[in-house]
C-alpha cells in the first residue's frame, strides 16, 4: 500500500490551501462539542438545581448559539471538501483513461475491458471514499479533541476515565485493519474478474451458441459470481470487529460514568458535572468514534484497495516499460526521400481460425502521394488503416512509416509520424480551441485561422460562438464533430494523414473541400473512401477486389477491376487488350 499512501499524501500536499480552509471551518464546527458539556453543567448546577430557571435557560441559549455557529461552519466544510476531492478524482480519471489508451494503442496491445470498471466504478468509489475519509478523520480529530478538552476543563479524573476505554477501542480497531484490507482487496479483485468474465461472455455470445458452449461459459461466470459473493459475506463478518471497537471506545465510557456517578458525587463532583460528562461522551466522543470506525472500516478499506488497484493497473507514462522513442536528430543526407508508408507481406485475421482479412499484402505509398482506398463493406479497408497507424499488430509482415518500423515505435513517436481520423469523430467537453489544438497546442492564431479557412470551418466556429466557446459534444451533429476532428488533424504536425471514412457525415461539397485541403497540405494523404468521388480526386486508388487487391489510377482500374466498375457505376466489360498498366499490390 506504499503507492496508496504516497498518492494520498501527494494529493493532500498539492491542496494545502483548501485543506487549511477545511481545518479552519472544522474548528467552528467543533464549537458545540467543546462547549456542550460545560454549558449543560452550568445550566444544571447554577440554574435549574439552584432554582434559577432563567439562568439555566440562558446557559442553554449559549449552547443553541454554539450549535448555530457549528451549522454554518458545517456548510463551509462541505464547500472546502469539494475543492480537495474533485481535482483528485479528475487526476485519477485522467490516469485511467491515459493508461487504457496507451495499452490499447501500443503495438501488440489490446483493449482492456476492466478499464471501464476502473473508470466508471472504481474512480467514483475512490472519489466518494476519499471525501468520506477526510470528513470522518477530520471530524474525529476535531470533535473528539474538543470533547476531551471540555472534559478536562470539567474534571481531569473524568477525562482520564473516558480516554482510557476510548484508546482501547481505537487499538482494537487498528489491530484488525490489516485483515480488513486483505478481505477488501479480494472483494475488489473478484468484482473486476466478474466484470471481465461477463464482458468476454457477452462479446462472444454468438460463437458460444454456435459451438454449444453455453453450459461451460455459464459455469465459468457463475464461479466468478460465487467468489464475489463469498468475499462480500466475509467483509460483512468483519463488521463484528468494528462493533467490538465501538463497544469498548463508545459505550464502555458511558457504563463507567453511570456506575461511578454515585461515588463521584460523594467525592464532591456536582450533578451537573456528571451530566455534562455524559453529554460529552454521548453527543461528542461516541458519534465521532462511530463515524471514524464505520468510515475507515468501510469506506477507508474500499479507498485503499480500490486506489491500489487503479495505481497498479494504470501506471503513469514515465513508469511504463516502453522502449525509448527514436532519436529525432537531423536525417542523414540522401538523395531519395523514404516512402511515407511501406507495408510488406501483411497478414491479418480476426481470430486464429478466421479467414485472413489481408494475406501477404504489400503496398508502398510515396511521400506526398494522395491514395484512396475503396471496396465493399467488410473488405478490410479500416483494418488496413489500423495496421498502417500501428493500432493493430499484423499476424505477419511489417509496416514502416518514413523508415520507422511501427511495431518498434512508442505511441509518442507514432503520433509524430501519423494522425488517424476515424469515422466516429472524438470531441471532448471544453472550449472549441481546446478541441482543435490538443494535437498541436503551440499553433498560433494565424495557423488556426488558415486551417479553418482551408477546411471551410468558419461557419461552424461562428455558430458555436467563437474559439473560446464551450463545446457540448452531445449537442453537435455527426458532421460537425467530423469537421472539428478534421481541423484538428489538419493542424497536427504529423506528415501522414489517414482519413478512415472521416467525412462520411459531410455533404459531398464539404467532403470535397476537406479532402482537397488535406491533399494540398504538405505531407501524405490516405483516404478510406466513403464515396467513389474520393477516388476521382486521388493520385492512385487501392481497390479491394476479392482476394486480389489492386492499385492504379481511376481509369486503369475501370478497365481491370469489376469491383471498381461496380462501385463507380460502370458495368461494361473492357476489351481484353486494355487490361494493362494496373499494378497488383503483391508486386
Amino acid at each position: 500500500m506504499t503507492g496508496v499512501r504516497r498518492t494520498t499524501w501527494a494529493a493532500l500536499r498539492a491542496r494545502r490551501r483548501p485543506l487549511g480552509r477545511l481545518a479552519a471551518w472544522s474548528v467552528g464546527e467543533s464549537l458545540p462539542a467543546l462547549l456542550s458539556g460545560l454549558l449543560v453543567a452550568r445550566a444544571v448546577d447554577q440554574g435549574f438545581l439552584a432554582g434559577r430557571f432563567t439562568t439555566g435557560l440562558a446557559w442553554l441559549a449559549g449552547l443553541a448559539a454554539a450549535v448555530l455557529i457549528g451549522a454554518v461552519a458545517t456548510g463551509r466544510v462541505y464547500r472546502s471538501l469539494g475543492a480537495v476531492v474533485e481535482p483528485f478524482r479528475d487526476e485519477l480519471a485522467t490516469r485511467v483513461v491515459d493508461g487504457a489508451l496507451r495499452e490499447a494503442t501500443r503495438a501488440g496491445g489490446r483493449p482492456d475491458s476492466a478499464a471501464v470498471a476502473r473508470l466508471t466504478q472504481q474512480v467514483e468509489v475512490v472519489r466518494d471514499t476519499f471525501g468520506g475519509l477526510l470528513l470522518v478523520v477530520r471530524g474525529f480529530l476535531f470533535t473528539a479533541g474538543a470533547a476531551l478538552l471540555g472534559l478536562l476543563a470539567l474534571s481531569p479524573p473524568l477525562a482520564a476515565a473516558v480516554a482510557a476505554p476510548l484508546l482501547l477501542g481505537l487499538a482494537v480497531f487498528a489491530a484488525a485493519l490489516p485483515a480488513m484490507v486483505t478481505h477488501q482487496r479480494a472483494q475488489v479483485a473478484a468484482g473486476e474478474e466478474l466484470g471481465r468474465s461477463a464482458a468476454a461472455a457477452l462479446t462472444g455470445h454468438r460463437d458460444v451458441l454456435a459451438c454449444g458452449g453455453q453450459d461451460r461459459v455459464v459455469a465459468a461466470v457463475d464461479r466468478r459470481i460465487v467468489t464475489q459473493s463469498n468475499t462480500e459475506r466475509t467483509l460483512a463478518r468483519m463488521a463484528a470487529l468494528r462493533s467490538l471497537s465501538l463497544g469498548l471506545g463508545g459505550w464502555l465510557p458511558v457504563v463507567i460514568l453511570l456506575l461511578a456517578a454515585p461515588w463521584l458525587v460523594r467525592q464532591g463532583l456536582s450533578t451537573g458535572a456528571v451530566l455534562g460528562a455524559l453529554v460529552y461522551v454521548t453527543t461528542g466522543l461516541q458519534p465521532a468514534l462511530h463515524a471514524l470506525v464505520q468510515g475507515v472500516g468501510g469506506g477507508g478499506l474500499r479507498y485503499a484497495v480500490t486506489l491500489d488497484r487503479i495505481l497498479r493497473s494504470s501506471p503513469p507514462p514515465d513508469s511504463s516499460p516502453v522502449a525509448p522513442p527514436p532519436a529525432l536528430g537531423p536525417a542523414p543526407r540522401t538523395t531519395a526521400v523514404p516512402p511515407a508508408v511501406r507495408a510488406c507481406g501483411l497478414t491479418f485475421r480476426y481470430g486464429p481460425h478466421a479467414k485472413p482479412v489481408l494475406a501477404d499484402f504489400t503496398l508502398t505509398v510515396a511521400h506526398g502521394e494522395h491514395l484512396a482506398v475503396v471496396g465493399p463493406s467488410g473488405a478490410g479497408k479500416s483494418t488496413l488503416a489500423a495496421l498502417i497507424a500501428g493500432l493493430a499488430p499484423p499476424e505477419s509482415g511489417r509496416v514502416h512509416l518514413a523508415d520507422t518500423p511501427v511495431t518498434a515505435a512508442t505511441p509518442q513517436a507514432l503520433a509524430r509520424l501519423r494522425v488517424l481520423v476515424p469515422q466516429e469523430a472524438y470531441v471532448r467537453s471544453g472550449t472549441l480551441a481546446d478541441n482543435l489544438l490538443y494535437l498541436r497546442p503551440e499553433a498560433d492564431e494565424a495557423t488556426v485561422a488558415a486551417a479553418l479557412e482551408a477546411l471551410g470551418a468558419w461557419p461552424l466556429v461562428d455558430r458555436l460562438g467563437g474559439l473560446a466557446a464551450e463545446v457540448e459534444p452531445g449537442a453537435l451533429s455527426a458532421g460537425e464533430r467530423q469537421l472539428i476532428a478534421a481541423v484538428r488533424a489538419y493542424l497536427a504536425p504529423a506528415p501522414l494523414v489517414i482519413l478512415d471514412e472521416a467525412t462520411c457525415h459531410l455533404d459531398p461539397g464539404m467532403e470535397a473541400r476537406v479532402e482537397r485541403a488535406f491533399a494540398d497540405r504538405p505531407g501524405t494523404l490516405v483516404v478510406i473512401a466513403h464515396r467513389i468521388s474520393s477516388a476521382l480526386r486521388a493520385h492512385r486508388v487501392l481497390v479491394f477486389d476479392g482476394d486480389r487487391p489492386l492499385v492504379g489510377s481511376h481509369q486503369e482500374l475501370l478497365h481491370l477491376s469489376p469491383t471498381y466498375r461496380e462501385l463507380v457505376g460502370h458495368w461494361q466489360d473492357p476489351a481484353p487488350d486494355t487490361r494493362r498498366a494496373v499494378t497488383s499490390t503483391r508486386a
